[in-house]
């Protein structure tokens, strides 16, 4: 299993690390600050500073739910470490950060919005979610005024743990129809915006987020399309 630096402190932005194995299709290292797609949310792009001093692109990052391992995908035809290497790996910062702004205003869309999730994607700069609102017309100018004023509120953003029994006795936490909480492992990890006295948004999440809502800057909420009878498409972007 790979050790999810990014768990702790989603602003790390280095990290040294042992190859465990490496070949053209994957790097596998002890431990990470490269986010895994997973959850609606990219997978970190960077590099691995090798031993001697040159560098292997990593073009995108999975992870295999079975193992626990981080699986780095490096470039076409890109140098490769060697099983034992210790590596200094550096995520593409700048991306990074944008998936972060941007998974954060999702959240705060889901406070905005009265209606179950049922799915979503953070890029680069903008996402989207798609909602179960089979009868409802939602007002382009009421969600991005609404999202803004929660972003200049800046509100404390944090993570907590739930245990599995007590996420399922409040089914209520869970917002996403098509992807459910990964449990099995004795606790489920949940995203807080706001505080315990007033909480603007809490369900499980285990994507990367920027820690105060004021870091997100300015949305713009684009087109809300239907997606069938019961689906409302809700894009948004970055606006600063």
């Amino acid at each position: 299993m790979t050790e999810e630096l990014f768990r702790g402190d989603a602003y790390l932005r280095t990290c040294d690390a042992t190859v465990l194995r490496a070949g053209p299709e994957e790097i596998v290292l002890d431990r990470t600050v490269f986010y895994p797609l997973g959850g609606g949310q990219p997978g970190d792009t960077g590099t691995l500073t090798l031993p001697g001093g040159g560098e292997t692109a990593i073009t995108d990052t999975r992870k295999d739910r079975a193992t626990g391992e981080h699986r780095h995908i490096p470039a076409d035809g890109a140098a490769l470490p060697a099983a034992g290497d210790r590596v200094a790996c550096t995520i593409d910062w700048e991306r990074r950060y944008r998936h972060m702004r941007v998974h954060t205003a999702m959240h705060l869309m889901c406070a905005a919005i009265d209606g179950d999730v049922t799915g979503g994607q953070v890029g680069d700069g903008k996402g989207r979610l798609d909602f179960d609102l089979p009868d409802t017309s939602l007002d382009k100018t009421a969600i991005e005024a609404a999202l803004n004023e929660l972003i200049a509120a800046d509100l404390p953003v944090g993570a907590e743990w739930i245990a599995d029994a007590e996420l399922a006795a409040r089914p209520d936490l869970v917002r996403t129809l098509s992807v459910k909480p990964p449990m099995g492992a004795g606790t489920v990890r949940l995203l807080r915006i706001g505080d315990a006295a007033n909480t603007v948004d809490l369900q499980p999440c285990g994507g990367t987020h920027v820690a105060r809502t004021g870091e997100i800057g300015p949305v713009a909420i684009g087109k809300i399309e239907n997606k069938g009878r019961r689906n409302r498409r809700v894009n948004l972007r970055l606006a600063g």
